[in-house]
């Protein structure tokens, strides 16, 4: 179980930040900006700055869960 808050639990924030932006994408929901967005994405540049392949591995998670959620399979 993962602390609100923690490393582990902010990873997991982010993997679902992405994957609901992906998914607002394909179902053509305009999404708009709110003024805790900048906040929220400030307190990100603190902890991507420490682990800068974590967006990156963030994105792929996201990637899959869209994927998945879409009933989309790459695999045989």
């Amino acid at each position: 179980m993962h602390a609100f808050g923690d490393e582990s639990y902010s990873r997991e924030e982010l993997v679902a930040e992405m994957g609901a932006a992906m998914l607002s994408g394909v179902a053509g929901i305009h999404q708009t900006t709110v003024p805790q967005s900048a906040s929220y994405l400030a307190s990100w540049l603190k902890v991507l700055r420490g682990d800068s392949r974590m967006v990156v591995s963030a994105a792929a998670q996201a990637q899959r869960a869209a994927d998945m959620i879409r009933g989309i399979s790459f695999t045989n």
